[in-house]
């Protein structure tokens, strides 16, 4: 999911910058570009919390094994 919005993102900038789509067009694009961007960083945010509680799991394993 993460890979196939980034993906759609790329393919939206790739078009703006081409420069040849009309005014209206484009503000489709950069609204959805927008949408997309959000969603991503929804997706990172979600998984650097997991890493979070997994790395932070791990510590208080290894605390609670060495006492």
């Amino acid at each position: 999911m993460f890979e196939e919005s980034i993906k759609q993102l790329e393919e939206i900038v790739a078009k703006l910058e081409k420069g040849d789509a009309t005014l209206e067009e484009s503000l489709d694009m950069f609204e959805k570009g927008i949408k997309l961007s959000k969603k991503c960083n929804e997706m990172l945010d979600k998984a650097e919390k997991r890493v979070s509680v997994l790395i932070n799991g791990e510590k208080q394993d290894f605390v609670t094994n060495e006492e």
